[in-house]
């Protein structure tokens, strides 16, 4: 590509998660531990907050789109927390079941979970290496 049609990436914007149900999509990451920061029915969508940042997770309506299981391979989404076992155990009190983990990694533990529509979500943590994690 030439200097000329270049361009920059600034940063996210969103990242746009498939939905059958809007209303159930937007109680299951709430049971989940996810604020809505708005919701627009008219127009198919709900955006869940993601700490402090103004990107989020925006729960998109796709007509005729049914439960599924996570096609495998997939994409998935990380998020960070302060304590993923932690976070594992608030998933599991609330219904929601790991898809997988808390697992170990190089940083600390992860754990991922799967919403009806086979959406993943991983939660993970900078335990073993604070030093590389935000700072809350």
């Amino acid at each position: 590509m030439s200097d000329d049609q270049s361009y920059e990436l600034l940063g996210f914007d969103n990242v746009l998660l498939p939905v059958g149900d809007l209303g159930e999509a937007v109680e299951f990451y709430e049971r989940a531990g996810f604020a809505v920061g708005f919701r627009f029915d008219e127009g198919g969508i709900a955006l869940l907050k993601v700490g402090g940042e103004t990107p989020g997770l925006l729960l998109r309506h796709e007509e005729g789109l049914g439960h599924r299981p996570p096609p495998w391979p997939s994409p998935r989404v990380w998020l960070e927390v302060p304590d993923a076992r932690t976070a594992a155990k608030a998933l599991a009190d609330a219904g929601i079941e790991p898809f997988e983990g808390p697992v170990k990694s190089v940083t600390g533990w992860t754990v991922e979970f799967a919403d009806p529509w086979g959406n993943v979500t991983g939660l993970t943590d900078y335990t073993k290496r604070p030093q590389l994690g935000r700072r809350p």
